[in-house]
């Protein structure tokens, strides 16, 4: 693949421009202005695009591997690590008290982007520390901070998040994990652990995991859960690392992509820990660390759909082969680049739209995590957070979904030759698949939008969302340009709320009427806050070209795309009214007997 170019004036127009970032970190970071965001990116793109982004394809080829049981990584990985620990990356958005930089947690959701662009695998192993040092600065005692978050912040030790067993995925109410008291409020935890990325690795001296389990006397089911800090190696009062924990990789999965960063089992086997919290409680402070991982893999669906686009795109520009229908376009050669072909245009298209449509639904969330962490008022942060319980199974499962597809568009734009790995593009789009599984899957991201979060709410979570879109369509500044735009969102609106409705009525006769319809909900709803972004988009584009701006390329490629988006894209929304309408039926009406074989 050719070298990948990390797209910072993108990504500025979708801070800055679209959704004004200057002003937000004006009152929430006023040290942080436009420039020193942009040096920051500067430097970390600079980074990314030649440390990281040669290790992705030899990751790839070496994998990880297991050699007396301990996990080596693919060669170069702990010189990058060091390099990202020596720069200070790990602490940028971390607390001031631990020794972090005190920046907002929305840069380090942007700069988190420009690692996962060019080397996802990679950008995992720090990645899941930030999790964990979000859930301990949380719910953790004074004690636990202390002893934890300084060299979690300075990147010497790395963090993971340990939920799955072999028999239970999602289902967590099965978890078997023990956790047994063994004095001086510290407990022995046995059991076995699957699927845990990064939990075993070279990198750094210590590991610590955040552990589900159950206590001897808890009850049944989710309710019995609590949450445990559990170290690799012990460490001693003072802060200094003692003897190994009880805590061994059994083994490493054998996986379809991101193959440079190690999935493994791990077995607790009496390893002492520490109860992070209340005790059966620990499902609840969990979701601290789950809801910023999911926009973590929303993260990777952007990331992978980024490297598809340039690379196709590059490709489609030199690659030649037939000609353009409308006529010759490259009389010097003996074929045109396969650019000009409508078909190849459908493609990248598709992905330019995609990827940058993505990256406006990151930033849109991740600033009110900024505002729900940092509002000073109670309302303000509210207002936020409800906004998040929406907008985060959204950007998961719609964003994870569409990267797949539009990894999937970048390789057939090579034909045959993205098949084969000299491209990368097949490595970007094994590497993609997963996004979509963990997490939380697209159908359990569906379920929690519509069962827990809008039809249990009444559909008043959703109000702050429609309520944006309907600021946005009777805007009075809004120009002439903008009317396709505004007829098209304004009945959206309306026909989401009718939508929503149908569905309320028909669970309540029967139940299975919200798993029949979430996933296509929850892409439906997708589509609309993609749409509402373009139309945003469109309009800034606008202003700037009125302004007289001297990229007149960069504004005028925002408008024909936006267009492409509400002619090509946002249509999809009609066969998903259908397929949610159609009900029920037609998916249970088979019996599980009758799927022959």
């Amino acid at each position: 693949m050719k070298k990948i170019k990390l797209p910072l004036r993108d990504i500025e127009f979708a801070l800055f421009e679209l959704l004004h970032y200057e002003e937000h970190y004006a009152e929430y970071c006023p040290s942080l202005d436009r420039n020193l965001t942009k040096a920051l990116l500067t430097e970390s793109a600079r980074f990314c695009e030649d440390i990281l982004a040669p290790l992705s394809a030899s990751g790839d080829t070496e994998g990880c591997r297991l050699v007396d049981g301990k996990v080596i990584t693919p060669s170069g990985f702990k010189s990058a690590y060091k390099q990202y620990c020596d720069a200070g990356w790990p602490s940028l958005a971390r607390s001031a008290e631990f020794g972090g930089q005190g920046l907002p947690q929305s840069l380090g959701i942007v700069v988190n982007e420009l690692s996962a662009t060019a080397n996802y695998a990679w950008t995992m192993y720090p990645g899941l520390s930030q999790g964990a040092m979000h859930t301990i600065e949380s719910h953790g005692s004074d004690f636990q901070k202390q002893t934890y978050l300084p060299a979690l912040i300075s990147g010497e030790w790395t963090g993971t998040m340990c939920l799955t067993e072999a028999h239970c995925g999602t289902d967590l109410g099965l978890l078997k994990t023990k956790a047994t008291p063994v004095g001086d409020d510290r407990y022995a935890l046995s059991g076995t652990k699957i699927f845990i990325s990064s939990g075993d690795h070279d990198l750094a001296e210590n590991i610590v995991h955040i552990v589900l389990a159950r206590l001897p006397d808890a009850p049944a089911g989710t309710k019995g859960l609590s949450l445990f800090i559990v170290p690799k190696i012990s460490v001693n009062p003072d802060g200094s690392l003692g003897e190994p924990n009880g805590v061994s990789c059994g083994s490493l999965e054998h996986k379809m992509g991101i193959h440079a960063n190690a999935t493994c089992v791990l077995n607790f086997d009496g390893a002492i820990g520490t109860l992070l919290g209340e005790a059966n409680k620990g499902l609840h402070l969990m979701f601290t660390f789950m809801n910023l991982a999911r926009l973590g893999a929303a993260l990777q669906g952007l990331a992978h759909a980024e490297a598809g686009f340039q690379a196709s795109l590059n490709y489609a520009r030199t690659r030649v082969q037939g000609r353009a229908l409308s006529g010759i376009k490259n009389p010097a050669g003996a074929a045109d680049p396969i650019i000009v072909h409508p078909d190849v245009r459908r493609m990248l298209m598709t992905q330019k739209a995609l990827s940058e449509g993505m990256r406006m639904m990151a930033y849109f969330a991740a600033k009110r995590v900024d505002i729900a962490q940092h509002a000073i008022a109670a309302e303000q942060r509210q207002m936020a957070q409800d906004m998040l319980s929406i907008v985060t199974p959204i950007a998961k499962g719609f964003i994870t979904e569409l990267g797949f597809e539009s990894s999937s568009l970048a390789l057939q734009c090579f034909g045959g030759h993205g098949y084969i790995k000299e491209w990368g593009v097949e490595q970007n789009l094994r590497d993609c698949r997963i996004a979509s599984l963990y997490e939380g899957t697209t159908g359990v991201q569906a379920l929690d939008l519509l069962g827990r979060k809008i039809l249990l709410s009444d559909g008043k979570l959703m109000e702050g969302f429609t309520k944006c879109i309907l600021h946005f369509c009777h805007d009075p500044t809004n120009a002439p340009e903008l009317s396709p735009y505004v007829e098209s969102l304004t009945r959206l609106h309306d026909e989401w709320r009718g939508v929503t409705g149908r569905i309320g009525v028909r669970a309540q006769q029967n139940p299975d009427e919200v798993g029949a319809a979430s996933v296509d909900y929850l892409m439906y709803c997708g589509y609309i806050l993609m749409g509402y972004l373009w139309a945003r988009a469109a309009k800034t584009a606008l202003t700037a070209l009125a302004a007289g701006t001297e990229e007149q390329d960069f504004y005028r490629a925002k408008l024909v795309t936006a267009h492409f988006y509400f002619e090509r894209i946002l249509p999809r929304t009609l066969s998903l009214v259908a397929t949610i309408n159609s009900g029920a039926d037609n998916l249970m009406a088979l019996s599980a007997e009758n799927f022959l074989l």
